[in-house]
């Protein structure tokens, strides 16, 4: 029966609880001069009645109201001043969504009603907009958070040990066959138990998912025929994306997230903490924006009515704020507690790190978050970089971060594209980047190597295109990164022509090869496992489509095969042989029990690479040796690089040992074998490794 009036409730826990007798509500705005929680029926259609939050305490709203169950769809009406010119947005016109909401009824249908302001040619958005926005916005459900997790425990594999495979839910498994249609694209299908097994026999020990927090289509996109398709531009950070629900059940990816963890796998989500899906002042009232816009965001200093954009997305979110920042902890509490995720990568870190005298290493997110006793103990990975003053800060997140590495896929972009002088730099990142991270006792796992993301060509369409083809966008090719470092090899796009395919093949295999076979954390992007092409586009954000699914028909093909069999390979070999070098810088030191330092350099013709080797532009052969302890003995390892045209004899540095070629690329199929005498052929375009020592069972 309806009340009419709330409870008093309490401040704390913020959002919408329901404690078994009614449900209580609590929603921070310092700023706000009234609050009215807005009931709606079960499809969230109609509002059923409105009742003021009754009580305030420092800052935060909150009433209980007494006989509700979870089910309950709400949302909020916010009054107070509407003044842009001083920050404010207040408009009790728009229907806004709980901050805190776990999960969503309805679609995000475009109007004009949903902007604060009505457009004039002569106000911009200074005008005051009376339309009402409830029955374009999604709502808020209260949720009984329950789930019987077993024995889960989180697998918390070693980073040394970590192979990272980056993927969407939804176009994992669109083009699965082999699943369920109704499931295809969601958690559902992401804990089938074929996907797990496949992943798992490729060496995976972590998969990272992009964002999975609800978000908004673009209007712009929409327009276009077009898809947020990667989810940058979240509506909420506790709710997830309902279209990843195959059920409309929370449960659905604790379910999945129990069955990986029960296979030995993690479970990293990508979150976008840097900005909302509002955008700047031209943008939707949805959420933040109309619940306290100038405590929530960060303003232009000199103009309130402007947005700081640091993020590039229009807003930058005012971590400064405690409340705010508090409400980032509390998702990523949820996410780890609730749902039992391994950790959390963040999407342009360097935004969440900015006190107002720029970047500082020892901001306020980075000192609560490595405090928090349950968050601290996660994986935690930044993308270090944003696109504003000082944005660019590889290396520079405090220890217990991995930072995403882009001076290691350019490197190996460059060096395998057949660049001069490259050869400096490839040593750095083989050598775990030891000049951008080897400070305050961090670790090579700290460098997340990549050769390819989701942003950016696949690792097929680095070796196929030359140029970005990005017309499908609709921006005439305007966007996305102008210089991958890339190259065709003859002609741009697919070929028939044998010998193109064999290069773009070499290339690919020795790529890889470099990645898997260097200290630091390795990524690999879903698919490059088996020479996926989105075509040559390089910015596929809004292609929802089977230009940006998995298309795993190319699996099955004879091509696809083999590239999955060698990554296989390589990860083996990773197990077997990169030991300590995973887990410690190596700067050569000697190792008296084989008179050898533990890290050295050598040219093609088994000479120490002095000064005049190394600024030989030309030269593009390279060999490293690495000696690891291992058990009761060492173990020493020899990657031969070359990225030449032809092929090249190694002479085999002194001392003379017993080598066993463990991994050729350009011979991806040849078996283990001794090698014979002081020279190795190594074909071009390739990489192999000789081991001497203890590696175990063979590969």
């Amino acid at each position: 029966m309806p009340v009419d009036h709330l409870l008093p409730g309490h401040p704390s826990p913020l959002g919408a609880t329901w404690d078994g007798l009614g449900i209580n509500f609590a929603l921070f705005s310092m700023h706000a001069e009234r609050v009215q929680l807005c009931l709606f029926n079960s499809a969230g259609r109609k509002q059923v009645q409105a009742l003021d939050l009754p009580e305030c305490t420092d800052g935060i709203w909150h009433g209980y109201l007494p006989d509700a169950h979870p089910g309950t769809v709400y949302g909020y009406r916010v009054h107070g001043p509407y003044e842009p010119g001083a920050g404010h947005r207040f408009n009790p016109n728009k229907l806004l969504l709980d901050p805190y909401a776990r999960k969503l009824t309805g679609q995000l249908r475009w109007s004009d009603s949903l902007f604060g302001y009505r457009l004039h040619a002569a106000r911009g958005d200074l005008g005051f907009d009376r339309r009402d926005s409830a029955s374009a916005v999604p709502k808020a459900v209260v949720c009984e958070d329950s789930f019987n997790w077993g024995g889960d425990t989180l697998p918390r594999t070693p980073w040394a040990d970590t192979v990272i495979y980056e993927a969407h839910v939804r176009g994992l498994t669109r083009q699965r066959q082999d699943i369920r249609s109704d499931r295809r694209g969601s958690f559902a299908a992401f804990a089938d138990a074929r996907f797990i097994d496949y992943v798992k026999r490729l060496g995976v020990t972590t998969i990272e998912l992009l964002p999975i927090h609800a978000y908004v289509q673009r209007r712009s996109l929409v327009q276009r025929g077009l898809a947020n398709y990667w989810g940058y531009n979240t509506l909420s950070f506790f709710a997830p994306e309902p279209r990843y629900l195959a059920t409309g059940d929370l449960n659905e990816i604790r379910i999945a997230i129990r069955r990986l963890h029960a296979a030995g796998l993690e479970v990293i989500l990508d979150v976008v903490y840097n900005h909302t899906c509002e955008g700047n002042e031209r943008g939707p009232t949805l959420s933040f924006r109309g619940i306290d816009n100038v405590s929530y965001y960060r303003l232009a200093a000199d103009e309130p009515r402007h947005y700081a954009n640091d993020s590039g997305c229009g807003n930058t979110l005012k971590l400064a704020n405690p409340n705010v920042l508090r409400m980032v902890l509390d998702s990523l509490r949820y996410w780890a507690q609730s749902f039992h995720v391994d950790g959390f990568r963040f999407d342009l870190c360097s935004a969440l790190g900015r006190e107002a005298w720029g970047f500082d290493s020892g901001a306020g997110f980075f000192d609560a978050l490595m405090q928090d006793p349950v968050l601290s103990q996660l994986k935690l990975i930044a993308e270090p970089w944003d696109i504003g003053p000082g944005g660019y800060q590889l290396g520079n997140h405090p220890p217990g971060f991995a930072e995403w590495n882009d001076r290691f896929r350019d490197t190996v972009r460059r060096y395998w594209r057949g660049d001069e002088g490259q050869r400096g730099d490839l040593a750095q990142r083989l050598s775990g980047s030891s000049d951008i991270f080897d400070h305050d006792y961090r670790k090579p796992w700290a460098s997340i190597n990549f050769i390819a993301s989701h942003d950016g060509f696949t690792l097929a369409d680095v070796t196929a295109y030359a140029e970005k083809h990005n017309e499908a966008n609709g921006e005439d090719n305007r966007d996305g990164n102008g210089n991958e470092a890339s190259a065709n090899w003859g002609v741009e796009g697919p070929s028939d022509d044998p010998a193109i395919r064999a290069t773009r093949g070499r290339v690919q295999r020795a790529m890889l090869a470099t990645l898997m076979l260097s200290p630091g954390t390795p990524m690999l992007l879903a698919g490059d496992e088996f020479q996926r092409s989105q075509q040559g586009n390089n910015n596929a954000y809004c292609q929802d489509n089977p230009l940006s699914w998995i298309d795993w028909s190319v699996a099955e093909g004879e091509a696809g095969r083999e590239l999955i069999a060698f990554v296989q390979r390589l990860t083996s070999c990773r197990r077997r042989v990169l030991g300590r070098a995973a887990r410690e810088y190596m700067h050569g030191a000697q190792v008296d029990a084989l008179d050898i330092p533990n890290l050295s350099w050598f040219d093609e013709q088994g000479e120490v690479m002095d000064e005049p080797r190394w600024s030989d532009p030309a030269n593009r052969c390279l060999a490293l040796r690495r000696a690891v302890p291992r058990r009761d003995a060492w173990l020493v390892s020899l990657l031969l690089f070359n990225a030449g045209a032809n092929d090249v004899d190694f002479h085999l540095p002194a001392p003379t040992m017993r080598w066993r070629m463990f991994v050729d690329s350009g011979e991806p199929q040849a078996r283990e074998r001794l090698v014979e005498g002081e020279v190795y052929r190594l074909g071009a375009r390739s990489v192999a490794l000789l081991v001497a020592g203890d590696a175990g069972s063979g590969a």
